[in-house]
């Protein structure tokens, strides 16, 4: 006896829990895939046994082989009696104190995170732990990834934590509160975050709390609310802003392809189950527009985006992030390099967008669009609303309907964009029918008159951009117009005020002349807009045009020969030529282009009436002043002009 007294004695007083590290190790290396080491281990025995490891350290990878994690001392309690009567896991206190986490990822994605070899062990299918006091002292986190350039710091605590003795714990207390800062996607980062208590995970009666504020370059981003039972994705009641100079800088926080936009502000609510994530009911504008609706995302690998979003008012210019251009106007543009892109597109002549459609990114989700707009605010372009339904599945852009409005009459419009590498093989086709002209003109307060516009348009083609695609392009164009108003009203504002008063001045119209036909027949070839039809008849000339539209150097050279329908003492003038940059083409009356156009001088134009025709009837009608003014070209073209007899003012003469 005396023997074994001494043994226990002897055991008593050379006992140590580090004997036990080699078993913790052990399961806890098992349990997270990674490599993990405990230098100390102390327990004190009681109701509650409380367990101390002191420097723990979770190894990294071959690759990052910088620790993991580290924590100073880690401190868990666990109840004894639940345990043997229940088999329930009770633990009233989790102690951190100065954990450092060093997160590493390189450009190809290889991590310091993921599990390694080792297997994480599944959770039972019991109730789990009872969590009850988290007390983190000091916290540090440090993500360096590479590709996603991000490279932040965050500091992590709690504050008010309860004493974990306390019953019933309150479960309000011990907030977790975080501070980041660094860079993100390249931009500077600033983030707080204040969330409930760890204990209130598990309350299906208290609602999880969260305040989170993130600051991303110019984007700022406001999260607030309750998540309801977030260990059972069981819904949350929460408040979500987007703000910023543009919603294309949203995609490394959200990973959802948007195009460049104006300014905008956008808030609603934010709800979430197992398989999706419901941004709803949401409101705000972008530039001039107001913006509501519902997205739904379904947060796979490739996520799938479905978006059904309406305006009350929009403005064109706000959109033009979708055709490739720069949206917005310089005067209202928020960033430095959208003032810069709009100015040089004003200054350059060209006309058609050549920003580069973003192939990964549209590779980087899959989705489901609906939009309109009720009405439309645009001065230079007088529609009346939009409606848009687009898919984009596997890169594949579907673009069902782009439909306008306009007074009587509507544009519809379909499109398929098929992924080729960095550029898209596309077919488009746009149909024009019984518009009202005295809508589209109505912004200009001072055309009168009835007329109605109809046609259709084709294009297939390859390229990455609106430019690339129309410099690449097979198809063609056919429009007619039938009646209008006055030609001096009409022209300024379809070519622009100071080129179209150029352009009446250079043909000789009078001010009073009335439209009563256009018929526009061009076909495009490699991007190459030549004139099969051009044909503009008023009340006293008829007017043919000649030339080609260079859509790959955004150019045009046309001639344009007006003779009067009638023999008159006066004289129309001749032949004259616009040439030059589409946005800023210039007029160039004189002999060298008649020659050009000999051909077209006695308006002996041939042209193919009977395929014209259904085009002309489908568009405006049968029995139109387009079909009567066609005929009669045929039979009776335009008198030529009688010349003026000159007027010479030499030495001696006499005016009177």
């Amino acid at each position: 006896m005396a023997v074994i007294a001494a043994l226990i004695v002897l055991l008593i007083l050379l006992w140590s829990w580090d004997w036990f590290i080699p078993i913790v190790d052990s399961q806890a290396s098992a349990a997270i895939g990674r490599q993990v080491t405990i230098r100390h281990l102390h327990v004190r025995l009681g109701g509650t046994v409380r367990v101390v490891a002191d420097d723990v350290s979770v190894a990294g990878t071959d690759a990052f082989p910088k620790p993991l994690a580290t924590v100073d001392h880690l401190t868990v309690g666990v109840e004894v009696l639940p345990l043997i009567r229940h088999f329930a896991i009770v633990v009233p206190l989790i102690d951190i104190d100065h954990p450092v986490v060093d997160a590493q990822s390189d450009r190809t994605g290889a991590n310091n995170w993921s599990p390694g070899s080792g297997k994480t062990k599944s959770s039972s299918s019991g109730a789990g732990p009872k969590l009850g006091v988290l007390r983190i002292e000091d916290g540090h986190v440090h993500v360096d990834d590479a590709k996603v350039r991000a490279n932040f710091a965050v500091t992590i605590s709690t504050r008010n934590t309860p004493d974990p003795t306390e019953r019933p714990l309150p479960s309000n207390q011990g907030q977790i509160v975080a501070e980041a800062k660094g860079t993100y996607a390249g931009q500077p980062i600033t983030g707080h975050f204040v969330g409930g208590a760890v204990l209130s995970l598990r309350d299906k009666r208290r609602p999880y709390p969260i305040d989170l504020t993130v600051a991303n370059g110019p984007t700022h981003v406001r999260l607030e609310g309750t998540i309801e039972q977030p260990l059972s994705f069981g819904g949350a009641r929460l408040k979500l802003l987007f703000a910023g100079p543009d919603m294309s800088l949203l995609f490394p926080l959200t990973a959802v392809p948007i195009p460049q936009t104006p300014p905008y502000r956008v808030e609603g609510n934010l709800d979430y189950a197992r398989d999706h994530i419901e941004f709803r009911d949401f409101h705000g504008r972008v530039g001039s527009s107001d913006l509501n609706g519902t997205i739904t995302v379904v947060p796979t690998k490739v996520p799938t985006i479905d978006a059904n979003l309406y305006s009350h008012s929009v403005n064109l210019a706000d959109l033009g992030g979708f055709l490739g251009s720069t949206p917005g106007k310089e005067k209202t543009a928020a960033t430095a390099a959208q003032k810069s892109a709009i100015a040089r597109a004003n200054n350059s002549g060209d006309v058609l967008p050549t920003n580069t459609f973003n192939v990964p990114k549209i590779n980087a989700a899959t989705v489901h669009l609906s939009y309109k707009g009720d009405h439309i605010e645009n001065p230079d372009v007088p529609l009346d609303n939009i409606v848009a339904k687009l898919d984009i599945e596997h890169g594949d852009i579907d673009l069902k309907r782009l439909d306008f409005a306009v007074g009587t009459g509507t544009i519809f419009s379909s499109a398929s964009l098929d992924p080729a590498g960095d550029n898209f093989h596309t077919k488009a086709h746009v149909d024009v029918h019984n518009i009202d002209l005295s809508r589209v003109m109505q912004a200009t307060h001072a055309f009168h008159g009835k007329g109605i516009i109809g046609g259709r348009a084709d294009i297939t083609t390859t390229g990455n951009s609106i430019a690339t695609m129309l410099g690449n392009g097979n198809g063609g164009l056919s429009l007619v117009m039938s009646g209008g108003g006055n030609v001096s009203a009409l022209l300024p504002d379809i070519a622009g005020l100071e080129f179209g008063n150029a352009l009446l001045s250079a043909l000789g119209v009078p001010n009073r002349a009335q439209v009563q036909c256009f018929v526009l027949n061009l076909p495009l070839k490699s991007g190459i807009v030549s004139t099969d039809t051009f044909l503009l008849q008023t009340s006293e000339a008829r007017t043919v045009g000649r030339g080609t539209i260079d859509f790959k150097n955004q150019t045009l050279d046309y001639s344009l020969t007006t003779r009067s329908t009638h023999f008159s003492i006066g004289s129309l003038p001749g032949p004259i030529n616009i040439s030059g940059k589409l946005g800023k083409p210039s007029i160039l009356p004189g002999t060298e282009v008649v020659a050009r156009t000999a051909g077209a001088v006695a308006l002996g134009i041939v042209f193919p009436p009977a395929a014209l025709l259904p085009m002309i009837q489908f568009g405006v009608g049968k029995g139109s002043a387009c079909e009567n003014a066609m005929a009669e070209d045929e039979t009776h073209p335009a008198a030529a002009p009688v010349p003026k007899a000159p007027t010479h003012r030499g030495r001696g003469s006499r005016t009177g």
